[in-house]
């Protein structure tokens, strides 16, 4: 192990919040104490994770000292150790606001083992390169998931929560049939190993087929995306924040790591155009639904369903220009901080206001300049507008589009950004109307307001810090690079 914090240590990634989670769990009245102890260390640990890739390059370990094939690998590199880092850093930003959100009494005991949990998965999955152990992660991560949405309690939380566990595991289930393809085929598990010994027979087109059509549904991409909008508008605000920001891309590193490392890549372009097309249905349906929304969580949930559209033009990109997905992954980052802001900042003026119907949060937004300013700014980076991590994933998913001539992807690139600037302004619009009239205002706790101020400034360093972030990516492990 020639990195310099290696694959062994990046494992504390897991162990920590594990032992929080459990902790926490014990002595529920330590649980804000534990969570923000773990988010500190997971911004250490991730960001040494990463400077160690930089530095030496993609680090494995078997786990337990036990070596594959017998053992289960951990696998560190530029692609892994970025997801770790975004989810260090909005984990952290999720932690400080949720000590203000979380009152006693109402879900806190509950709130911090899952989160906890939910993090360990998330690490898990990214570190993991075993297929079943992948499942299993997998696995984790959306009952944590499930549990968090229904915190809120009610029956509109409840019958979210349960429409989002059944399509969780729906998704499991097909992911799961297609690992038992692959072991049956090839009797290894090991990625690795899978991407050495994989050829073109129809098992591994069948297993393929069933594992990123389960992960789609995880990851809530047209047309699979109906539990959602539910699921998110229903949550506590830093839950939806870490279903948005971070749960639906766990699922979707994980397709793209497969078809990078493992799955033979397709003759011809069907299957790229295919998810192409998905991604475009995506990007139109979602931003005409979060268009018509009348509630501000709706909105932004809506709005993740349309962002989410982006991912997918990995695929269609790559068939020109294999670095493509580097532009994707970099979407992923900016995406993620910006919209954890957006949905924090939307808890925050539900929590002022009393509810979060569009037309009567036009006051509070008034009254609460700090949260609107930051709704503003994170707003500003979903759209793509320039010195914002937004504006330089999309500038760098239409240079891909024009580099490979796919004139087609790259107005869509466009298009999608006209859109969600017609959402968010629609949103922020409310803002400026001069109607004085408020009806119910709760000042919004100082460590919340300043948390999502953070976290939006950080959508536009992202700005700024692009060139580190792509090159990081080059130190990846397997043959998509």
């Amino acid at each position: 192990m020639n990195s310099l914090i290696g694959a062994d240590w990046a494992a504390w990634s897991v162990i920590a919040p594990l032992a929080g989670a459990v902790l926490a769990a014990l002595w529920p009245r330590s649980g804000p104490l534990l969570g923000m102890v773990v988010s500190v260390f997971a911004v250490l640990v991730s960001a040494g994770a990463a400077l160690g890739v930089w530095h030496d390059g993609p680090a494995r370990a078997g786990l337990g000292g036990w070596e594959v094939p017998l053992g289960i690998a951990l696998h560190l590199d530029g692609l892994s150790a970025l997801m770790l880092l975004m989810t260090a850093v909005v984990g952290f930003a999720v932690s400080v606001y949720a000590l203000a959100y979380i009152r006693p009494g109402s879900g806190r005991d509950k709130f911090w083992p899952l989160w906890l949990w939910l993090w360990a998965s998330m690490n898990g999955l990214y570190l993991s390169g075993d297929a079943f152990n992948l499942y299993v992660a997998l696995e984790l991560l959306g009952l944590a998931a499930v549990a968090m949405v229904a915190l809120a309690g009610g029956a509109a939380a409840l019958t979210a929560a349960m429409r989002y566990l059944l399509v969780s595991l729906l998704g499991s289930l097909a992911y799961l049939m297609g690992v038992a393809l692959l072991y049956a085929s090839h009797g290894v598990l090991d990625l690795a190993l899978l991407g050495q010994v994989m050829g073109d027979e129809p098992a591994t087109r069948l297993a393929a087929a069933l594992m990123t059509a389960g992960l789609l549904m995880k990851t809530a991409l047209f047309p699979l995306h109906v539990w959602l909008a539910p699921a998110h508008g229903s949550a506590p605000a830093p839950v939806s924040a870490v279903l948005s920001a971070l749960v639906v891309k766990a699922s979707f590193y994980l397709i793209l790591r497969l078809w990078l490392d493992v799955f033979p890549q397709p003759e011809g372009s069907a299957f790229a155009l295919l998810m192409g097309a998905l991604g475009a249905a995506a990007l139109l349906w979602g931003s005409l639904l979060a268009l018509r929304a009348q509630r501000l969580k709706r909105v932004v949930a809506y709005s993740t369903v349309a962002q989410l559209g982006y991912l997918l033009l990995a695929f269609p990109l790559m068939l020109a220009v294999p670095a493509a997905w580097h532009a994707v992954v970099f979407f992923a980052l900016a995406h993620a901080c910006a919209k954890a802001a957006v949905f924090m900042a939307a808890g925050s003026l539900q929590r002022s206001a009393g509810h979060d119907r569009l037309a009567g949060l036009g006051g509070v937004m008034r009254r609460e300049p700090m949260t609107l300013f930051a709704l503003g700014i994170a707003g500003a980076s979903l759209v793509g507008l320039p010195l914002t991590g937004g504006f330089i994933a999309k500038w760098l998913l239409v240079e891909a589009a024009i580099q490979g001539q796919a004139w087609g992807w790259a107005l869509l690139v466009l298009v999608g950004g006209l859109l969600s600037g017609a959402y968010v302004f629609r949103v922020l619009g409310h803002g400026f109307i001069r109607d004085l009239a408020v009806t119910q205002h709760h000042p919004v706790p100082a460590l919340m307001s300043w948390s999502v101020l953070a976290l939006a400034l950080v959508s536009v360093a992202l700005g700024f810090a692009g060139a580190p972030a792509l090159e990081l990516l080059t130190r990846h492990g397997g043959e998509g690079s």
